[in-house]
């Protein structure tokens, strides 16, 4: 019996001996798990490009993508990029191209945003409050801008006071910003603050823009859908009036006698659908406060449209 015993210890040690030295041998030979790339890219096609809630492709679909890159000490940089037409459509359609000889016509282009950002993001509070700071430069490749730059000396006797985005500035803009990163549970979100150190978007006197704006996730656990909300608002300070004695002194603008106050806020309601593989698909509902005064939006798209009107959105995005 003691024998018996002996020998049956003996044989399961030699086994379990040789399965460790089995294992061991196959770890080895296994391909170690890929590190994590600091790099990521993403690629998106969107049925209208919609940004603090104007349109940015006259309601028509857009082509985006970009890169991040990401260090493990929590400094971040980025490229970003867009298609677009509201600056040609500000110009071309409205008869504000080459304001400088009077001429009008539609020779202003503006086809691409391309955005640069870098910052620092760490979780600085707790883990799933990551704080996030940083500068972005939105960048506008333009040909054919109009430098009538003198209309903005005195917008009141041009009647151009609701056409402060076509007076010829550069829309290139630089903003800083501070986000707030939040998790509880499947609800995640952020509220970020953002400050133009220039004009925004080529609006006259603007520098000092501010907009605030807070977004919530819920990932609902069914189906890989999260669900989005979205609220913001944005400032644009130097609220400017036009009288009657002077609304319709050019007939480039016709702009109606009112006060023109650029400021609005926007909000959004939209649903995200994880399809794995980094492929994803989002659907949208924007709004907007923007202002109307008598007949002429002061956020407008060819034929006197509104930018900032009710907008559902479709887009597909692939990350890699």
């Amino acid at each position: 019996m003691k024998s018996f015993q002996k020998t049956a210890i003996s044989a399961v040690a030699v086994g379990l001996l040789t399965g460790l030295a089995c294992a061991s041998a196959f770890a080895e030979d296994a391909p170690a798990a890929p590190e994590v790339s600091p790099i990521t890219a993403n690629v998106t096609v969107t049925s209208n490009y919609i940004y603090r809630g104007l349109t940015q492709t006259n309601n028509k679909p857009a082509i985006q993508g970009g890169f991040d890159y990401a260090h493990e000490s929590g400094f971040y940089v980025g490229n970003w990029n867009s298609s677009i037409s509201w600056i040609s459509d500000t110009y071309g359609a409205q008869g504000y191209s080459n304001l400088k000889s009077g001429s009008q016509g539609s020779s202003v282009t503006g086809p691409i945003e391309m955005d640069f950002y870098a910052g620092f993001k760490k979780e600085l509070i707790a883990e799933g409050f990551a704080s996030d700071f940083g500068v972005l430069q939105y960048y506008y490749p333009t040909s054919g801008l109009p430098q009538y730059t003198s209309a903005a000396t005195n917008l009141n006797q041009l009647g151009a006071v609701s056409a402060r985005q076509a007076l010829g500035y550069n829309p290139s803009t630089t903003e800083l910003y501070a986000a707030q990163n939040f998790t509880a549970g499947p609800l995640t979100g952020f509220f970020k603050l953002s400050y133009s150190l220039t004009n925004l978007f080529g609006i006259y006197n603007s520098h000092g823009s501010m907009y605030p704006d807070l977004t919530a996730n819920y990932d609902t656990g069914f189906y890989g859908l999260t669900l989005n909300a979205h609220a913001g608002y944005q400032y644009v300070p130097n609220t400017m009036t036009q009288t009657a004695q002077y609304a319709n002194i050019n007939p480039l603008f016709n702009s109606p006698a009112g006060s023109y106050n650029m400021s609005y806020a926007d909000w959004k309601l939209g649903v995200t659908k994880d399809f794995g593989g980094g492929l994803s698909g989002s659907l949208a509902y924007t709004q907007t406060t923007a202002q109307k005064v008598g007949n002429v939006y002061v956020y407008a798209t060819p034929l006197n449209g509104n930018q900032g009107r009710a907008a559902a959105i479709a887009s597909l995005t692939k990350t890699f």
